[in-house]
């Protein structure tokens, strides 16, 4: 019987930004930097951009309150076909448990929903896969990205749309 081994996964890049307005943007260009290489068309590359900028703040404003001192960590990992980057702060604790309510254009405008709460659903509807743990102070993040053959077609040159 032939076995089919798999590459183990390849850290790509691994990164920790302060805590303040603006990190968002050095993580999503560290991030796109780290995948050039991986050919992802514009169009997801753009994708993960988006949803990398949107948990980094998400971790700098609600994980660690905008504490300068206490660091989001970033790691870019490629493991077969998937791009996993990996948004870590320390806010676990502060976290609250549940899962996020999908946010409804039409209540938030009439004032039955808070205006924000956007983020995880944007983050989500961005990326192929996102998984969310708190281990802790530990609060971290996890966006998957197909390439190739796993990505969806419409996301890819000469798919659909």
């Amino acid at each position: 019987m032939n076995q089919v081994s798999c590459p183990a996964p390849r850290r790509l890049a691994s990164f920790a930004l302060a805590s303040v307005p603006g990190s968002e943007r050095v993580a999503l260009t560290q991030v796109a930097d780290s995948v050039a290489d991986l050919n992802l068309p514009p169009r997801r590359l753009d994708k993960l951009k988006t949803a990398v900028a949107e948990a980094t703040m998400n971790a700098i404003e609600h994980g660690n309150r905008n504490r300068p001192e206490i660091p989001v960590d970033v790691e870019v990992t490629q493991d077969g076909p998937d791009i996993i980057v990996t948004i870590t702060d320390r806010g676990g604790e502060h976290t609250p448990a549940g899962t996020a309510v999908t946010p409804d254009l039409e209540l938030k405008l009439a004032g039955e929903q808070p205006p924000r709460g956007w983020g995880l659903f944007l983050i989500r509807n961005m990326v192929d896969a996102m998984q969310v743990s708190t281990d802790g102070p530990w609060h971290t993040i996890q966006l998957t990205m197909r390439t190739g053959a796993g990505a969806p077609v419409a996301d890819l040159p000469g798919g659909g749309q």
